[in-house]
């Protein structure tokens, strides 16, 4: 089980970090990825790490402002996101099960339920 927190309203420029917190002992053995939706658009991948930590990718969108990480020692992923844009508005969304390198939303069998950021102009 995933839950997704951090979320909140911030003004461009902001920072936030969101959290995913696992629930079960096979949490290091899942590659972990961030997805966000906005409104009337379609679920988009925005940052994968493996399941050590060791490796990370990235939108392109977000790229050089966003940082994702681990410690699979507390069970969490984190996803810094700095220099934040209105464009960066969506429900933001943990995944696992899922094959590190992957940014397809379908090969993705384990979901939080999601944690709305909104960014102000």
């Amino acid at each position: 089980q995933l839950q997704a927190s951090g979320g909140g309203l911030v003004q461009a420029g902001g920072s936030l970090r969101l959290s995913c917190a696992a629930s079960g002992r096979t949490f290091s053995a899942y590659a972990i990825n961030w997805f966000r939706q906005a409104p009337g658009k379609e679920r988009d991948f925005v940052a994968g790490i493996s399941s050590g930590g060791g490796s990370t990718y990235y939108a392109d969108s977000v790229k050089g402002r966003f940082t994702i990480s681990r410690d699979n020692a507390k069970n969490t992923v984190y996803l810094q996101m700095n220099s934040l844009k209105p464009e960066d508005t969506a429900v933001y969304y943990c995944a696992a099960g899922g094959y590190y390198g992957s940014r397809r939303t379908d090969v993705w069998p384990y979901w939080g339920q999601g944690t709305l950021v909104t960014v102000s102009s």
